[in-house]
């Protein structure tokens, strides 16, 4: 009764969510947000003029909206779909029909296959896949691959899935699918399990739950760990198979997936009974229980309640056991489960066979041998099934090798004749001929070498310009976290901020935050602060976004306001976050930040110091030599405090600055030059101080590449 958890999330890959297809009567099954998005669609459906604008209205409908009328809308859009093309103009717009139409005719495929019409469904997985390769749609391909896979296991032709799984897998990796490879590991991984390979099925599950830790999918981790533990449980490591179950438990609730959490509490309650523990059994069996009356989950319910009523029987609880049984029993009759019947009828049948009845004991029994003789008809359907389509398979490959035989005698028989020529060939004729032979082989390779070139061109242009629009979404994420400089200037009206990436997202950041006034104090404290994140780029952006947050909590949250004591939090808000990861972290950042309210200036600082200029003289103040991240035997940050005069002029930066390498000699600018520059500009305003400041760096670096991100604050009272 213990059982191997299979789901259509990977077993089963639909086409991207834009072919989904949904309209107004399914609105009120649905939650206000995406009741919301398609509202909005269908109106853009109904006002649209041509075939082309409806599907693009329709493909702006979210995903997995999966209920009864699903089939009806599908069909619908493929005869929308199919009706524009026909009367479409342009090469992008029929390229955006076809890939819809491979989206419509792989989900008919799902229905099919759900409704267990495999020719049919084979058929439309089919269509979609050759509409696929038509586009180069390389991603389609790799699901099509996986659906058909999926129909040859279920039929039982093992070989032939492998193939097509194997086949999938392989582009995936090429695309760079990482979700994708999860779910193929964890496809080959079902098949060599339910083949008893359970050391290689075991090496799949953990390729696939290595990649989805990778990207965060906890779904499938939850899934994967189930899958784990079942192989450690069926080879007789109970502490094993338990601990992995629990962690998907975990997850589950993580992510409240009402169907894993089920799945994990049967499992652990699995352990608990092979192990002697029956409260604690059935304890988890009624907590799934619960959730499967929850989820109206008939089968799942059927099987708690035979499985709970086993445990009563075995210690002594008839009345409690025939209870369940008999819930059990109906429920399954209710479905048309074979298997549930059978387990339910043996349990009531040794039930009432104790309690002295034995008319119905024999009813019982005889139901339970109706109902494994079914099983055991179907077993038998599904290996003859399994044995044509493996004897159509080798009758194939059959063709194949005959055909391959023959061209393979066709070849020798040309190089028998070549031969022939080349040794009557005479002279001069054989000089010539050779050369021909060599510059028409070589201008053959050429061309090969093209088109291939042309083709990787294709991917690799491809995939950079997914990077970019990427990276550029990831800018639009990291702006959205920066002060905008109209905010600045409301709170530091003469001020500046030099702000130059080294990529399109950077490592450095700058941050400003208001305290507002308190009953001891009359101004406004104003927060900023010069940032620089470990790296630059995509994973120095990472960390800004992480130490960014903890900036904001140490004020928000905690209350904090001076900046010694705001360091000191947000290094251990960033630790904490980064503790998190399976593997060590150290990144952290540096940064000067300052508070300033009225005439009363603060400073705190994590290897970047703070510069106040003052009648012609540079006042420095040093920085803890410490980051904001893990250090062996960390301090609290200092708080320096000063009284400003009016004309000071402060300057906080991160070091992207004075170590550009650049000038005749290519060095670096370093920190006299810059502390000269800044002297040189005082009886300038902190608008033209920025501009010279700009061009000074541009100037000094030349035609050298950028090697840092550079942020750069200037303040004046």
């Amino acid at each position: 009764m213990l059982f191997l958890i299979s789901f259509n999330g990977l077993a089963q890959e639909f086409a991207d969510k834009a072919y989904y297809l949904v309209d107004s009567l399914v609105l009120d099954a649905i939650g206000d947000n995406d009741k919301q998005i398609i509202t909005s669609s269908l109106k853009l459906y109904h006002a649209a003029k041509d075939d082309t604008s409806k599907i693009n209205a329709l493909n702006d409908i979210c995903e997995n909206m999966m209920h009864e009328d699903w089939e009806k809308y599908q069909r619908f859009q493929l005869k929308l779909t199919q009706k524009a093309l026909k009367n479409t103009k342009t090469t992008k717009e029929s390229l955006f029909l076809k890939k819809t139409l491979a989206g419509v005719l792989n989900n008919i495929g799902y229905i099919h296959d759900d409704k267990g019409n495999i020719p049919l469904a084979l058929a439309y997985y089919q269509k979609s896949l050759k509409i696929k390769k038509e586009i180069g749609d390389k991603k389609g391909m790799a699901y099509s691959y996986n659906n058909i896979g999926a129909i040859h296991r279920d039929q039982g032709n093992i070989p032939l899935a492998l193939a097509y799984y194997q086949k999938s897998l392989k582009i995936k990796k090429e695309v760079e699918d990482k979700k994708g490879m999860a779910s193929s590991y964890y496809n080959l991984g079902y098949i060599h399990q339910g083949q008893g390979n359970n050391s290689i099925a075991l090496g799949y599950y953990q390729k696939s739950l290595k990649i989805q830790k990778e990207i965060g999918d906890k779904h499938g981790m939850g899934y994967s760990f189930i899958n784990i533990g079942f192989i450690h449980q069926i080879q007789d490591n109970m502490p094993l198979g338990l601990t992995y179950y629990q962690k998907s438990l975990k997850i589950q609730k993580e992510i409240g997936d009402k169907n894993g959490i089920s799945y994990s509490y049967l499992k652990i309650g699995a352990i608990h009974k092979i192990q002697g523990n029956m409260l604690l059994a059935i304890d988890y069996y009624q907590k799934s229980l619960k959730i499967q009356k929850e989820l109206g989950d008939k089968r799942g319910m059927a099987y708690s309640y035979s499985t709970i009523g086993y445990i009563h029987e075995n210690h002594g609880n008839i009345p409690l056991a025939l209870e369940y049984g008999l819930k059990s029993l109906t429920l399954a009759q209710e479905v048309g489960l074979p298997e549930e019947i059978r387990n339910a009828a043996i349990l009531l049948s040794e039930i009432y066979e104790k309690q002295g009845k034995g008319k119905k004991a024999l009813e019982m029994y005889k139901l339970h041998i109706q109902m494994k003789d079914s099983i055991n008809n179907e077993a038998t359907q599904k290996a003859s099934i399994r044995q044509q389509a493996k004897y159509e398979f080798e009758k194939v490959q059959a063709v194949k090798d005959k055909e391959h035989e023959k061209q393979l005698e066709v070849e020798q028989e040309a190089k028998a004749k070549q031969k022939v020529i080349t040794y009557a060939a005479a002279g001069g004729l054989g000089l010539v001929g050779i050369f021909l032979f060599f510059v028409m082989n070589r201008l053959k390779v050429t061309r090969k070498q093209k088109a291939v070139i042309e083709e990787q061109k294709e991917v690799v242009e491809e995939a950079h310009q997914e990077i970019q629009d990427s990276i550029a979404y990831a800018k639009r994420i990291q702006s959205a976290i920066l002060p905008p400089i109209k905010l600045v200037k409301e709170y530091l009206k003469e001020s500046f901020i030099l702000y130059k990436p080294k990529d399109v997202v950077a490592g450095d950041f700058y941050w400003m935050e208001s305290v507002a006034p308190t009953s001891k104090n009359k101004d406004n404290k104003i927060l900023f602060a010069a940032a620089d994140c470990t790296g630059h780029g995509v994973p120095g952006a990472m960390v800004s976004v992480v130490c960014n947050n903890a900036l904001n909590r140490s004020v928000r949250e905690h209350g904090l306001s001076a900046p010694g004591e705001i360091l000191t939090k947000t290094r251990e808000i960033v630790i904490a976050e980064f503790e998190k990861s399976e593997e060590e972290v150290k990144d952290g950042m540096d940064i000067a930040m300052c508070s300033l309210e009225g005439m009363k200036l603060q400073y705190a600082g994590a290897h970047n110091p703070l510069w106040i200029i003052r009648n012609g003289e540079i006042i420095e103040t040093k920085a803890n030599k410490q980051p904001i991240g893990q250090f062996d035997n960390p301090e609290p940050y200092t708080t320096h405090s000063f009284e400003l005069e009016s004309g000071d002029s402060l300057y906080i930066f991160s070091d992207g600055y004075v170590d550009q390498f650049g000038g005749e000699k290519g060095k670096k600018f370093k920190a006299k030059a810059f502390r000269e520059l800044l002297l040189s500009i005082q009886d300038k305003d902190m608008e033209e101080q920025k501009t010279i400041i700009d061009e000074a760096f541009e100037t000094w670096r030349g035609s050298l590449e950028q090697i840092d991100d550079v942020c750069v604050i200037g303040v004046r009272v």
